[in-house]
């Protein structure tokens, strides 16, 4: 299992320490609605904040590819969060960037839109009922 997988698996268990432990503490996260969160306490409290709050959350992993002597990490996923009661599965890409300790200093987000929806609104709505 990769440290994207490791991390992954942290966030969608809201395992908090978990996480910590897979990202450096200077982590840079690039969010894809163009929100940056620098070092891991502020990602941490980002995610904390953020996790808790999305009803029937699920991620569900499609594929994984590594590159660059294992330096980066490109991860197809499927998130699932529910929007009045009906579930909305997002398509997502993580790229995560990996130092020399094989922690992850950057994580980029990238989504997936539907061309019937192509501003995001259900996801972007969903996202922002939580905060």
């Amino acid at each position: 299992m990769t440290i994207a997988e490791r991390y992954l698996a942290a966030i969608s268990s809201q395992d908090w320490e978990r996480v910590a432990s897979c990202i450096t503490d200077g982590v840079r996260r690039v969010g894809p609605f163009g929100d940056v969160y620098i070092g891991r306490d502020a990602y941490l409290g980002f995610l904390g904040e953020t996790m808790p709050s999305l009803r029937g959350y699920r991620m569900d992993i499609d594929r994984v590819t590594t590159a660059g002597n294992e330096r980066v990490t490109v991860v197809e996923l499927r998130e699932t969060v529910e929007v009045d009661g009906t579930p909305v599965v997002t398509k997502e890409c993580i790229v995560c960037d990996i130092d020399a300790s094989g922690l992850i200093r950057q994580v980029s987000i990238y989504i997936q839109r539907s061309p019937a929806d192509p501003a995001g609104g259900e996801l972007a709505a969903a996202e922002n009922e939580g905060r």
